[in-house]
């Protein structure tokens, strides 16, 4: 068994507040035995004495490369882009296993460092569900930003910059107003329906007023004849809430678009989604991510309503504390059994599939 010790650095990705671990399951952690250090970070939604109020140890802001090497660094969102090599062990979203650009390169720093990587979207249980995942939050997040840039260009106008929301009621309360105070006459399709990030997109569309008929919630059993879907057209928002593993169908396509013409109604995608640059993305009509300062871009089509797409990689921010504070116990379980990460299924398992990507990586770059 190794030590009882984490490692929390800060993010570094723009706009991103939250954070893998939170003041209350540092504390759990804690008292498990462990000693947490956190790196000190005003970006982050929890204040730093929050931390220490409950006994982690605080250090510089990113001074990880520092820390030593038995020390796993924990955090969510991909490093900054550097072809330093690797030598500790992380634990973090690091979206390098599903052939996304630069791929081969980021896990190539691990293998050069003799790091390890435990990437975070792929801890699952024994039925090969995530242990923890921001996908409730994602979807939600998502659908509201669907909804303002709808209101947006309703007035002849784009969404200009989002900022997180102190909680979820704050956030319904500001889209009900954006939308003349009700998203009632609203018409949404959601794909990927019955999953967590789903739920998620239908749930914030039932709270800003959307009548039950005008939710269409559509998965596996309605995408099984293959896109793309004329039905997507005659609403006004598509969220796509879908896990993408292999290539399928494209679900909407310039082409389609440009062939409804003025009966289009779609205004508004939001691919919560968001493989942008994953080779079987099933959304090829933008090539994009959008930002919290700039959350969409426009698909240029010669004639029809406007149509813009939200591809925001981070949704989940917008609601910082609450997705933080989930998240974090979902995956506290884990977390504690990461000293036997040498026989903990979900680590074990984790580590097989780095180690399986590394090989894939160096042969990528060997063909290059």
């Amino acid at each position: 068994m190794t030590s009882k010790v984490f490692w929390l650095r800060c993010e570094t990705k723009e706009f991103e507040h939250r954070s893998a671990l939170t003041p209350s399951t540092a504390e759990q952690l804690i008292n498990d035995g462990f000693t947490i250090y956190v790196e000190r970070d005003q970006q982050r939604i929890f204040d730093d004495e929050e931390f220490e109020k409950v006994g982690c140890k605080l250090v510089p802001n990113s001074s990880w490369p520092s820390a030593p090497l038995d020390i796993p660094i924990i955090g969510l969102k991909e490093l900054p882009p550097s072809n330093d090599p690797l030598p500790h062990t992380h634990i973090q979203f690091a979206h390098c296993y599903k052939g996304q650009a630069g791929w081969s390169s980021v896990l190539s720093r691990f293998q050069r460092g003799g790091g390890t990587l435990y990437d975070l979207e792929f801890l699952t249980d024994a039925t090969g569900r995530r242990v923890a995942a921001f996908g409730f939050h994602a979807g939600f997040a998502g659908a509201a930003v669907g909804a303002l840039a709808l209101a947006s260009q309703r007035q002849g106008q784009k969404l200009g910059l989002l900022k997180p929301y102190p909680n979820e009621t704050a956030m319904v309360e500001h889209v009900r107003a954006a939308l003349g105070g009700s998203g009632k006459g609203v018409r949404a399709l959601v794909i990927g329906a019955l999953g967590r990030c789903g739920r998620g997109a239908v749930d914030l569309f039932r709270k800003i007023g959307l009548d039950e008929d005008d939710i269409l919630k559509w998965d596996m059993a309605e995408t099984a004849k293959g896109g793309p879907f004329e039905e997507l057209l005659g609403v006004d928002i598509f969220v796509n809430c879908i896990y993408l593993s292999s290539k399928i169908p494209h679900f909407l396509t310039k082409q389609q678009l440009e062939a409804a013409g003025a009966q289009r109604k779609l205004s508004v995608v939001v691919d919560v989604s968001c493989d942008t640059t994953n080779p079987f993305n099933p959304l090829p009509i933008y090539d994009v991510n959008t930002t919290f300062a700039e959350p969409t871009v426009p698909v240029d089509l010669s004639q029809g309503l406007p149509l813009s797409v939200v591809s925001i990689d981070h949704l989940p921010t917008l609601l910082p504390r609450e997705a933080s504070e989930q998240f974090s116990s979902d995956l506290l379980p884990s977390l504690k059994e990461f000293p036997q990460r040498e026989t903990a299924r979900v680590w074990t398992d984790a580590k097989k599939l780095f180690d399986s990507k590394v090989v894939e990586a160096i042969a990528d770059l060997a063909g290059a």
